[in-house]
C-alpha cells in the first residue's frame, strides 16, 4: 500500500504542517540546501527548490507497518525550478538526477519554540516561493499515479532500472501546482528499504521519467 498526496489551498496557518511550496519550516541548526553552480565565469550557491515539507504523524494511519518515520518531520528539496516555468541555471532532465540536485532532510522532534520559517527572498526583498498548499494523504495502490509516498514508480521502465528500490517520493506531472515534466512525466526519489528503515537518506536517488 503507497500513500497519495493531495495538495489544496488553506486558510490555515500551516507552520510545521504538512504542506507544499511555501517555505520550509526548520530547526536552527539545519541549513537550507543549496548547489553550487557556475555561470558566466561566476561559482555561486543556488537554492534548491523547497518541495514539501511532511510532518510524520500524519502518515500514522496510512503506514501500518512503520516504513516511515512517525515522528518528526521529513523534507524534501529538489532543482527543478526550470519544470515550474522560471529560468534556472541547473538542468535536469530524464534519467537519473546527479547527487546534490536533490535533498532529502530528516529533523526527529517537531519543536514549535525553536523551529522557523527559512524564507528566501530576492534583492527586493519579495517571496521565491510558490504559496503554500496543505496537503491531505490517503491509500493508494502501490503502481498508483500522482504525488505519493511509498509504493513504487508509475513508469514500469524505472522499476525494471530499479528493481531493489521503493518509492520514498513520486512527484507528479501537475497543472494545478505549476509541475510540467515533459509529456506526463513523473521524478522519483527512490531508496532501498534497508536504507529506509536506518534513514540513509543520503542514500536517496532521483529519476525522471515521461511517456
Amino acid at each position: 500500500m503507497a500513500i497519495s498526496i493531495k495538495a489544496k489551498k488553506s486558510e490555515r496557518i500551516l507552520f510545521c504542517a504538512s504542506k507544499s511550496w511555501g517555505d520550509p519550516d526548520m530547526p536552527e541548526n539545519m541549513e537550507y540546501p543549496t548547489i553550487q553552480v557556475e555561470e558566466e565565469g561566476e561559482t555561486f550557491d543556488y537554492p534548491l527548490t523547497f518541495v514539501c515539507q511532511i510532518n510524520c504523524e500524519d502518515l500514522i494511519p496510512f503506514d501500518p507497518e512503520g516504513k516511515l518515520p512517525h515522528e518528526g518531520m521529513l523534507y524534501f528539496f529538489a532543482a527543478m525550478d526550470e519544470w515550474l516555468g522560471y529560468e534556472s541555471p541547473t538542468h535536469n532532465g530524464l534519467g537519473e538526477w546527479e547527487k546534490g540536485n536533490f535533498v532529502v532532510k530528516y529533523a526527529k522532534a517537531i519543536n514549535f519554540e525553536t523551529f522557523r520559517s527559512c524564507i528566501l527572498v530576492d534583492d527586493e526583498d519579495q517571496s521565491l516561493t510558490e504559496p503554500e498548499l496543505e496537503m491531505e494523504f490517503a491509500e493508494c495502490a502501490d503502481y498508483a499515479q500522482g504525488h505519493k509516498l511509498l509504493g513504487v514508480p508509475f513508469f514500469e521502465d524505472v522499476r525494471n532500472e530499479y528493481p531493489e528500490m521503493i518509492n520514498l517520493l513520486q512527484i507528479d506531472d501537475d497543472e494545478d501546482m505549476g509541475i510540467r515534466l515533459y509529456d506526463c512525466g513523473n521524478i522519483n526519489l527512490m531508496m532501498k528499504p534497508s536504507d529506509l528503515k536506518f534513514g540513509n537518506w543520503k542514500k536517496v536517488k532521483a529519476y525522471m521519467h515521461s511517456l
